[in-house]
């Protein structure tokens, strides 16, 4: 799968998104900054199909189908958008992404789940308590459990703090 943007800008003289210009592909990752507060979450929006630019073209293998986009991309972690309130304990969390992704969704499948990740002792604490790097891992492996997901948007993992190192090593892990 190739996502291409072409030009791509939101806003009256692009003052949400100025004109931006970039590719993804499976199997890797591609880094792409947009400055100021919500810059980040509008490109997300736009490179995962859930919001037309007001210039330019995004194409996925070549076509414009953004209802392919939307089904084939996931937006992990978009501020305001798609990141977990910093409030619900994370089983919560997980109980909701559970059933968007048509799997059993009670505190006890989203316990075992996340025992099988190896975060048993977080399932009660508040999701803005969350490790950055686990909160990544754990948002990432959410995502791909919904069908037909093949990429993942994550949007300003470096929001939480932590290393750099920690979300960019689990990204390269999920395109690999």
């Amino acid at each position: 799968m190739k996502i291409s943007l072409h030009d791509v800008s939101k806003g009256r003289n692009g003052q949400a998104l100025p004109a931006i210009s970039l590719e993804f592909h499976t199997g890797s990752v591609r880094f792409a900054l947009a400055e100021t507060e919500q810059r980040p979450t509008v490109l997300g929006l736009i490179a995962s199909g859930r919001m037309r630019p007001d210039t330019g073209r995004v194409s996925i293998d070549a076509a414009d189908d953004p209802k392919a986009l939307r089904r084939r991309v996931a937006l992990v972690d978009a501020p305001a958008v798609s990141d977990p309130h910093p409030d619900v304990a994370l089983v919560g969390v997980v109980e909701e992404e559970l059933m968007f992704a048509g799997l059993g969704a009670t505190p006890l499948h989203a316990r075992r789940w996340l025992a099988r990740l190896g975060y048993t002792e977080l399932a009660g604490v508040p999701f803005g308590s969350i490790d950055p790097a686990a909160r990544v891992r754990i948002l990432c492996e959410l995502a791909v459990l919904r069908s037909g997901v093949e990429g993942i948007v994550l949007v300003s993992p470096d929001r939480h703090g932590g290393s750099p190192d920690g979300w960019w090593r689990i990204a390269g892990e999920f395109a690999d």
